[in-house]
């Protein structure tokens, strides 16, 4: 029986089949993460090569590079571009601010490069101060901005979205009492889930099993954080059921990825679609950074891979035969990132270009050749004493102002270097930062500090201590 008196031909069958068909093939493709804090990494031109030999389907950039744009032209790369989080307060404000954006980083390179997204903003609800919360207002106008300039343009097949980390969560144990921070719940998260379900678009989620493990090493499984829980591959079959919905989870990510689904549909929107925009593991870090190495590293993005590849879709356990867009991140070690070990440590590739494991981005191979890859030493926390000592070979009026900066910061970081003191001898600026940093490290790593200094420090297992003169250090 017809309804309304409409008729679909088989013709417009055939052809709203095969877009959904080429929808679910291209949506299945491997996206990266392409960073470009580093001194030491291949061109633009050079890392479209490696990108295009990695036959990576999507590319997701933190700015709009017009380098980047130009030289991924005519290839069938979907792209990601990012409105950075300092341009969102004008663009929400003023229309003509974001028809400019669009016109000078979307048109001027569409449709010979395949722009497919357009984030607005880097993870903007995960700052907190003053001017930071001042945006977080003019997120969801800005997103309304970009949206309405395409539309003016005539550009339908871009999505606008931001991304989010999991710290939007209130709560995410158990999944299906996962729910966003009050703090954002009305003023940002219900306007932006009305934005992305009015423009079916994606909710993009920035989500790390390894940093929920490595919280939690103890009481959550490696396995389970590896995806290697149950699969043959691991030491053992575990599992979560979650005691509200009997919903029965195998692994971390699909864990993490329902939290958020729940948390939308407690808002009245069960259908918006997940893309996470980044995941990954760090294939080294520091002393204290538990699990973090290239062995799994590889198995995680390896699984990663085979799950997001798989045919038919596997979804979650919430949401069955979901095909999830994803990014892993990234395609470099980037070695001017600040803080820990990790954040200097994520690629699938080093600084060289050189893969750090081997990957296989379309998810049919099975097999590595992993001989040179070394087995884990710190899957397990370490236990004992740790100092922070400058790098070997830094320069010193760099190190000289790390130790005026250490010693600047109070608590007595450097009563000891004072003339006359335990520490004081012998007086050079190595020995002088070598102790500050130390102290500085031991006194304040509980308020988040680490032991960087810009690149200079290194941690070390070996007391630096000499005589009277003993270094404060951190204990684990």
């Amino acid at each position: 029986m017809e309804k309304h008196g409409f008729k679909i031909c088989p013709l417009a069958l055939s052809f709203f089949s095969l877009l959904a068909f080429t929808y679910a093939e291209s949506s299945r493709k491997i996206g990266i993460n392409y960073g470009r804090l580093g001194n030491n990494l291949p061109s633009p031109s050079q890392s479209v090569e490696l990108i295009k030999s990695m036959k990576a389907g999507r590319i997701k950039l933190y700015d709009a590079n017009p380098e980047i744009l130009n030289l991924l032209s005519g290839t069938k790369i979907h792209v990601s571009v990012m409105v950075p989080n300092r341009e969102i307060p004008i663009i929400s404000l003023n229309q003509t601010f974001a028809d400019q954006w669009v016109r000078v980083n979307v048109l001027a390179h569409y449709p010979q490069t395949m722009i497919r997204f357009i984030v607005v903003g880097n993870e903007v609800l995960s700052f907190y101060s003053d001017p930071d919360r001042e945006i977080w207002s003019n997120l969801v106008p800005a997103m309304r901005g970009i949206k309405k300039s395409l539309k003016k343009n005539n550009i339908p097949n871009i999505k606008v979205g931001t991304s989010m980390a999991m710290d939007v969560m209130e709560s995410s144990f158990p999944p299906s009492a996962g729910r966003f921070r009050a703090d954002i719940l009305n003023t940002v998260m219900t306007p932006l889930l009305q934005f992305l379900s009015a423009t079916n678009s994606f909710f993009f989620l920035d989500v790390y099993p390894y940093l929920a493990w490595a919280e939690n090493p103890s009481n959550i499984s490696l396995d389970y954080a590896l995806f290697t829980a149950g699969n043959g591959n691991g030491n053992g079959n575990v599992s979560y059921t979650d005691p509200i919905t009997n919903l029965t989870y195998t692994n971390l990510l699909d864990q993490m990825l329902d939290s958020v689904i729940f948390a939308m549909e407690k808002l009245g929107y069960p259908n918006i679609r997940l893309l996470i925009s980044e995941t990954g593991w760090p294939n080294s870090g520091d002393i204290d950074q538990t699990g973090a190495n290239a062995y799994n590293a590889a198995i995680y993005n390896r699984n990663l891979i085979k799950k997001m590849t798989a045919r038919p879709a596997v979804g979650t356990p919430a949401r069955p035969g979901m095909i999830i867009p994803t990014f892993i991140f990234s395609l470099y070690n980037e070695n001017l990132k600040r803080g820990p070990g990790t954040e200097r440590h994520w690629g699938l590739l080093d600084g060289s270009g050189k893969p750090v494991y081997g990957i296989d981005l379309m998810g049919e191979q099975n097999e590595f050749n992993d001989n040179q890859l070394p087995m884990p030493e710190n899957n397990k926390p370490y236990r004992g004493k740790i100092w922070c000592v400058p790098s070997s070979g830094v320069n010193s009026e760099l190190l000289g102002r790390a130790l005026s900066y250490a010693c600047s910061q109070g608590k007595g970081t450097c009563d000891d270097l004072a003339p006359g003191k335990e520490c004081y001898q012998p007086v050079s600026v190595f020995w002088h930062a070598s102790y500050a940093f130390s102290s500085y490290w031991a006194k304040f790593r509980s308020r988040g500090a680490s032991c960087y200094f810009n690149g200079l420090a290194v941690q070390t297992t070996e007391d630096p201590s000499r005589g009277a003169c003993k270094f404060p250090s951190v204990t684990l």
